[in-house]
């Protein structure tokens, strides 16, 4: 009796320690430490479609670390948050990519919430918390969209917030629709909500259809509701009261969509149009449940209309069909407003419930069959698109060849075809040659091509034109005893100040977007320009977006700053006084 109590004792710490292994929590710490391994390193890229806007998290950094503030000292198109984790990152693991940091920041908030919520769910199914845990990592750790913008494979540095709102949403429906702690739901559903507001406000708009539809089906009571609210509001209102940042930000939106003054319901089309291949099973989806449930709604609302009570209205909401109605709005309201996202994975939650429910109710087996199939057509298009463009991408740059840089940091790199290279080599000798024929372009308010910013030669020739001007800024610098200390590049994305260690001026626009990101600059915009150091103009090729670009800012220019030639494919504005010859008087 006595051997058999010390084996049993001896045995305790070895079950507990196996059934930590086995724990979907212990897979996500596993996989937080494998990916920050990852990061210690930097890991060459495949340059893909749009490659330079994750640039902007680099620029955002070095003014982060100059102590501006997202909207309250520049221009933001969107919210902060992701420049403050992708800055807490890079300073933790300056040898990571920017592109990995990027997209792999945001788990600093997903990772807890959703690490809460499988705790919640592994205590009663383990093998539901690993069905919930394991897309999430896959979504979370692929840095690729769901859509298709280039037939090359290549990596998808653009989108990345609207990846991560997806991300946010799939944490907030799984917490939603699994999560049975008051205080767990309520701690997820409020940390989602701050964290949507302050990546996208559209994430945010969406995140409320879904709290509104948990609401009113019962999932989530009126006590986690208002503690959720309490929580998100006192923060808001606290960072609003230390910073300002709030009434910024909402400003900052406010003057977007005046810039962006574009038909919503040709978005929405667009939105539904592009993601069809899974809206269309989730919407048969969605009026198969509404049939079946027809007799038994009916009697639930007449039940509402007669004894009308808490529980039966909750009875007539916490209906599968209005569950994915809600989801898909939601789902569609957001990406009207996208170029880039994981789009829709916040359904696979739901669709999983669905059927599990149709399981335990003992429906038929043609009706089983019939949900299973509609759901699976529904969630497996994300993961199967961003599974397939991962090894598109990574294994077929195998035979890439690296681009040769001196300036760029790990910004640089990044790896292409030997075919793109060379092109990119010979379009910049064409650019340099016709100059007349892309002058001529811009004229008529074309781009040399039509997807000129996906193309992979444009993005190859664009870093190594950077790289060649910051060799001649430091030979300018060297040879006239000056420093540029203020460096203002007149283009989408501005990474010279975070490369040569210096500053971006206040107040100007991150992501330099003349036709959807820019408002029309104010006076304090123009002070700022008007001070800067120098001014970064791309010449190969001339387009008429960096026309539109230079026209903003050329007023704020022109007296105190004189047009030079900087490198074959740049010019610049050099600042009065630090010119050849003016340097004493500039001093």
């Amino acid at each position: 009796m006595h051997a058999s109590t010390d084996l049993d004792a001896a045995a305790k710490p070895f079950n507990i320690a196996r059934a930590a292994i086995r724990s979907p929590l212990a897979a996500l710490v596993l996989a937080l430490i494998l990916l920050s391994l990852l990061l210690t390193v930097t890991i060459p890229q495949p340059i893909g479609p749009m490659f330079w806007d994750h640039y902007l998290y680099l620029d955002a950094a070095n003014r982060l670390a100059d102590a501006q503030i997202p909207s309250v000292d520049f221009f933001a198109p969107v919210g902060a948050l992701g420049y403050y984790l992708f800055a807490i990152l890079l300073s933790v693991f300056p040898n990571g990519h920017p592109l990995l940091l990027a997209s792999w920041c945001l788990l600093i908030v997903t990772g807890p919430l959703i690490g809460l919520v499988v705790l919640d769910i592994q205590k009663r199914s383990r093998a539901l918390a690993y069905t919930i845990l394991l897309p999430f990592l896959l979504f979370s750790i692929l840095p690729f969209n769901t859509g298709d913008f280039y037939p090359y494979p290549g990596s998808d540095g653009f989108g990345i917030y609207n990846r991560q709102v997806c991300q946010l949403l799939y944490v907030l429906a799984a917490a939603l629709i699994y999560v049975r702690n008051p205080r767990t739901l309520a701690v997820v559903a409020a940390g989602a909500m701050i964290a949507l507001f302050f990546v996208k406000i559209t994430g945010a708009i969406a995140g409320v259809i879904l709290c509104l539809m948990a609401f009113a089906a019962g999932r989530l009571g009126l006590r986690s509701a208002v503690t959720a609210a309490l929580i998100f509001f006192g923060i808001l209102a606290a960072i609003e009261l230390s910073l300002g940042a709030v009434s910024a930000y909402v400003a900052d939106i406010l003057a977007l969509v005046d810039v962006n003054d574009g038909i919503l319901l040709a978005r929405l089309l667009q939105a539904a149009s592009l993601n069809a291949g899974l809206l269309l099973p989730a919407g048969i989806l969605c009026l198969a449940l509404f049939f079946s449930a027809l007799p038994a709604y009916s009697m639930s609302m007449r039940d509402a209309c007669r004894r009308p009570s808490i529980a039966a209205i909750r009875k007539v909401f916490d209906q599968n069909f209005l569950w994915l109605g809600a989801f898909v709005v939601a789902g569609i309201l957001f990406e009207s407003q996208n170029t880039g996202s994981q789009a829709f994975i916040f359904l696979y939650p739901l669709l999983l419930k669905i059927t599990l429910d149709c399981v335990a109710n003992g429906s038929s087996r043609r009706q089983t069959i019939a949900v299973f199939i509609l759901a699976i057509a529904a969630a497996l298009p994300p993961m199967t698109t961003v599974v397939q463009k991962s090894a598109r991408a990574w294994i077929g740059a195998v035979n890439n060849i690296r681009i040769e840089s001196r300036n760029l940091k790990t910004m640089g790199a990044v790896n292409v075809r030997p075919i793109l290279s060379l092109r990119a080599e010979r379009m910049r000798d064409t650019y340099l040659a016709e100059p007349g024929a892309f002058e001529a372009l811009a004229d008529m308010g074309e781009l040399p091509s039509f997807l000129l910013y996906s193309d992979f030669d444009f993005q190859t020739g664009w870093l190594t034109n950077v790289d060649d001007a910051i060799d001649a800024l430091r030979t300018y610098e060297h040879a006239n005893g000056v420093r540029f200390d203020t460096i203002l590049n007149i283009d989408f994305a501005n990474p010279f100040p975070w490369l040569m260690d210096r500053h971006a001026p206040k107040r100007v626009a991150i992501g330099a977007d003349p036709f959807r990101a820019i408002p029309p600059p104010d006076l304090e915009v123009r002070a700022a320009v008007a001070a800067v150091d120098i001014a970064l103009v791309p010449t190969c090729p001339s387009t008429n977006v960096n026309r539109t670009l230079l026209s903003l800012y050329l007023p704020s220019l022109e007296a105190g700053h004189t047009r030079i030639t900087l490198t074959p494919c740049y010019d610049a504005f050099v600042r009065n006084g630090l010119r050849p010859g003016e340097t004493a008087a500039g001093s």
